[in-house]
């Protein structure tokens, strides 16, 4: 039996941002299982109201922070810097700091421990040795869509772009003590578990809603949110969920990141909504599901030097190049949105190197992976 799965639409774009943040020890900086202690200290000092602003995750080395819906680029980033300047301040009284990265460079899975809860137990218990290998963390952003009809075709459109987001993004080189010569390692484990990875293509709503029967009737999930894609409507909240990026070390580039997907997803509901004025059965133009699988692998292998399909005549640029056409296309939606300046924080991401660019420097200068913790450390400011 499919049961209708109810889309809020929301009547602006509105903006909602997940930073995923590791905790390392100020020491050692090694990965500090000391998540639950931070919570309860900033819970302590702040009252319950802020459990909306700072998430448990899987793991006890994790926090997420999380804005409210926000109207701007600058609005939600300045909701995270606010809850992650009293976040950073209890930290220090236990010892830990704030590491923003898709990856921890020599950290074992072995030492995590879980956090409490039967959803966390139930997920391991599934996944196993893939799950209990998720040391990986992220940037997530919400952008309101006004109608449910628009969602499936602006999340496969948006494929188009996601070489784009992750090369930018890319922050996971090293694992277990070494170079994996892959700009977002993150990229590639996550999507090993079941229900990660690629979205499927769907065309019409109800082609979703029959996959969510599909799911909840085999046990594949038994709520929504488990559905782990990289770009996911999230029904309940009316937004397009973009979850592509690996985790971020400052806010002037999670800034720059949150703008250019806040640009592309206005821009592309602006283009179908135009070009359903004249024809209702309009869409997007698409990437067959094997050309955005292999740009995603390109992405995650050579980050800001790989060579991106564009279209679905198979046509090949540098990632970096077609960035500058996008930036320039995207420039009046960014007047619009009142996210110019952030915007050229993609230029600048481009122009200092990535963070698997200046992981890899800091590396060369010492040989010493922690010194690449304590460079992304530094890096918050």
């Amino acid at each position: 039996m499919i049961i209708p799965v109810e889309f809020v639409g929301s009547p602006t774009p509105t903006l909602g941002v997940e930073w995923e943040f590791a905790l390392v020890d100020r020491d050692t900086r090694d990965l500090s299982n000391s998540a639950a202690a931070l919570i309860d200290g900033v819970v302590e000092r702040a009252g319950e109201e802020i459990t909306r602003k700072l998430h448990k995750e899987l793991l006890r080395n994790t926090v997420e922070l999380v804005s409210g819906v926000s109207t701007t680029v600058a609005e939600a980033v300045a909701d995270v810097g606010d809850t992650l300047s009293l976040v950073r301040s209890v930290a220090d009284g236990l010892g830990v700091d704030l590491y923003g990265a898709g990856t921890h460079p020599f950290a074992q899975w072995s030492t995590q421990l879980l956090t409490e809860g039967h959803r966390y137990a139930e997920l391991i218990e599934r996944t196993q040795w893939w799950g209990r290998q998720m040391l990986i963390w992220g940037v997530h952003v919400h952008v309101g869509i006004s109608h449910r009809d628009k969602v499936l075709p602006i999340v496969s459109a948006l494929l188009k772009y996601y070489p784009h987001l992750l090369a930018l993004s890319a922050s996971s080189p090293m694992w277990s003590g070494q170079d994996t010569a892959y700009a977002s390692n993150r990229a590639m484990m996550f999507q090993q578990l079941p229900t990660a990875g690629l979205p499927f293509q769907f065309t019409q709503w109800s082609e979703f809603e029959a996959f969510v029967a599909d799911q909840k009737t085999t046990g594949i999930i038994d709520h929504l949110n488990e559905i782990r894609w990289d770009i996911r409507p999230s029904p309940h909240l009316g937004t397009i969920e973009v979850r592509i990026c690996d985790g971020v070390s400052n806010t002037r580039e999670l800034s720059a990141l949150v703008a250019l997907t806040h640009c592309l997803i206005v821009y592309l509901d602006r283009t179908l909504t135009e070009d359903r004025r004249t024809d209702p059965s309009a869409t997007l133009p698409q990437m067959a599901p094997w050309l955005v699988q292999e740009n995603k692998w390109r992405a995650a292998r050579y980050g800001l030097d790989a060579i991106v399909i564009q279209d679905a005549q198979c046509n090949e640029r540098l990632v970096t190049d077609d960035l500058a056409d996008i930036l320039e296309r995207l420039a009046p939606i960014a007047r619009e949105l009142l996210c110019v300046d952030e915007l050229a924080g993609v230029e600048e991401i481009i122009r200092r190197g990535a963070s698997y660019q200046r992981q890899r420097q800091a590396y060369a200068r010492s040989a010493d992976m922690r010194d690449v913790v304590s460079s992304i450390v530094a890096e918050l400011g």
